[in-house]
């Protein structure tokens, strides 16, 4: 991978985990820089997951290297004093109010910062003397990202912690997510199939499908590496050869492709458009039955698709027409 302006957080080269006959995630090389707020995005069972959890050291990978913060991810007090991880589930203790889980916070982390817990919530309104299973599922997720703040880790690992909120719960969330990145010395990566709300606060994205990396790198990098073209139906042989085509989709009057640029495009016929987060990703989600393709760096350490070579159509293809 190149190096990027910002250190690296993240760095994974080949990992895969199976469980048995199952392959949960293959070959896996993501880079993540310093900073970033990271969409990590797939369809269910995509291995979202499981690369969090290798991440945080609550598995161990079966194959391949991963890099956080400079060491291995493991079951050890220094590495998890740097290590957040909020799971779906939102583990509190339903009997605990906030005040209890504060202090259960002050014994266990070396680095506890009661304070700003206490701040978060009352900004928000939370009561600190009351029983969390007592408080709605956004104060519950309010509370449980103020505790992992706390502990002021360097990274903080996020399983789907809003899908079941509200979206007012959810807006209120991810604000005070990026308020804690804006602060400086944070690195999140946050899962979820909600496209809006990631939109709105990531400028990074992991793309899995099929247990596969599909993209990685800035979102507006990867967005600027792609596009819409429209144009009358008409053989895209020469288009395929140029560019990784990623879906296409042919009514008996119009195709219309999305492609991963390695040049300019100078077919006349058709109308480059430029692409949006949710076009993207279902592009490349729409693959999900595939392999994942071959990694290609660029820049940020981005990696995707492979450049096709010459004579060689780069086609990572979801088809959908009547002449695939």
């Amino acid at each position: 991978m190149m190096a990027t302006s910002d250190p690296v957080v993240i760095e994974t080269r080949g990992l895969s985990k199976r469980y048995r006959t199952v392959t949960a995630l293959s070959d896996c090389t993501i880079t993540v820089p310093e900073g970033r707020i990271s969409a990590l995005i797939g369809p269910n069972g995509a291995g979202k997951t499981t690369l969090l959890r290798l991440l945080a050291g609550l598995a161990r990978p079966t194959s391949g290297e991963a890099a956080v913060l400079g060491s291995t991810p493991r079951q050890a007090p220094a590495f998890l004093a740097d290590i957040g991880f909020l799971a779906q589930e939102i583990p509190l203790y339903r009997r605990f109010t906030a005040e209890d889980h504060i202090a259960v916070g002050a014994h266990l982390n070396p680095r506890w910062d009661g304070k700003s817990v206490r701040q978060r919530l009352e900004s928000l309104g939370i009561p600190l003397d009351q029983t969390v299973g007592t408080l709605s599922g956004g104060q519950r997720a309010q509370v449980a990202l103020a505790l992992t703040l706390a502990k002021r880790p360097r990274l903080l690992l996020l399983d789907e912690p809003v899908a079941a909120l509200d979206p007012l719960a959810r807006r209120q969330f991810l604000a005070q997510l990026a308020e804690a990145v804006a602060a400086g010395g944070l690195t999140v990566v946050l899962s979820s199939h909600l496209l809006a709300d990631l939109e709105r606060t990531c400028d990074h994205l992991i793309l899995l499908a099929a247990a596969h990396v599909q993209l990685c790198g800035d979102i507006d990098a990867l967005l600027a590496e792609h596009q819409v073209l429209v144009g009358p139906r008409k053989d895209t042989t020469a288009l395929e050869r140029d560019h990784t085509l990623v879906q296409a989709v042919r009514t008996p009057r119009q195709t219309t492709l999305l492609i991963r640029r390695n040049g300019p495009v100078i077919d006349p016929a058709f109308q480059a458009e430029d692409v949006g987060l949710e076009e993207l990703v279902l592009g490349y989600m729409g693959q999900q039955a595939r392999p994942g393709p071959a990694g290609r760096t660029g820049p940020a350490g981005r990696t995707g698709p492979a450049a096709p070579t010459a004579g060689t159509a780069g086609s990572h293809l979801t088809s959908i027409g009547d002449d695939q």
